[in-house]
């Protein structure tokens, strides 16, 4: 897993890097299946769920699992999430990042910043002997702090030999409650975060992508992360 974690990284680094005012997210699509292949991986989301693609590429209010398309082209000031996961010698990776297509408002910068920041100090808190629970408390006190909100209905994941296993990990909720963290466990954290309320709906754009229910701005960062003897290692680094 943490040399699937490795290539995914690298993969969603290049992703990045050719997003900008006029490409589709089709051509993403693209791009990510080539790479896949590329590095000797297989897509861990084309046809899981019935899902027909590789990349998820969520855009603006778009929270997640969104399919990528030809007729979607990334405009000046959007702000676009690339969610990957990568099959490799048997076990899966997870990863996503928000990204600015070209410049972006204060508004849309700080959501990104405040996202990624989350999915930071929630990393630093794991370590055997914590909770689950003390995961989504530190997310929400802090998203909540900078007057952004947490979504509620979509969460972390367990991860290995299936791209989502148990235990669903909440972006938000109590300290001290949920089952504990302990050595070698592997799972995905990923707060998901809007500018406006956390309620969600499914979109009319596709059969699977999510959005907000008030068309407010969404960001969405995500690591697999191993639980080490003493903290935690975050594989997709």
């Amino acid at each position: 897993m943490a040399e699937g974690g490795k290539i995914l990284s690298r993969i969603v680094d290049s992703l990045g890097k050719m997003v900008k005012p006029g490409i589709t997210t089709q051509e993403l699509e693209e791009a990510a299946q080539d790479l896949i292949l590329k590095f000797g991986g297989n897509c861990s989301f084309k046809g899981y769920q019935d899902f027909p693609a590789c990349l998820c590429t969520s855009v603006n209010q778009e929270i997640v699992h969104f399919v990528p398309s030809s007729k979607v082209i990334l405009k000046e000031g959007d702000i676009v999430s690339l969610d990957l996961g990568v099959f490799y010698k048997g076990f899966h990776t997870d990863m996503a990042v928000t990204l600015p297509v070209g410049k972006i408002g204060k508004g849309a910068k700080k959501l990104i910043k405040v996202t990624k920041k989350s999915l930071e100090k929630a990393i630093k808190e794991i370590k055997p002997g914590k909770k689950f629970g003390d995961i989504g408390y530190i997310i929400q006190k802090y998203v909540e702090g900078q007057g952004l909100s947490v979504v509620r209905d979509l969460c972390g994941h367990g991860i290995g030999k299936t791209i989502h296993e148990d235990p669903q990990i909440l972006n938000y909720g109590k300290k001290g409650t949920g089952a504990e963290f302990k050595e070698g466990m592997v799972f995905c954290i990923e707060p998901m975060i809007t500018n406006g309320d956390w309620r969600i709906k499914r979109s009319k754009r596709d059969d699977f992508g999510y959005e907000t229910a008030d068309g407010s701005l969404s960001a969405h960062f995500e690591h697999t992360i191993l639980v080490t003897k003493n903290g935690s290692k975050a594989l997709t680094r």
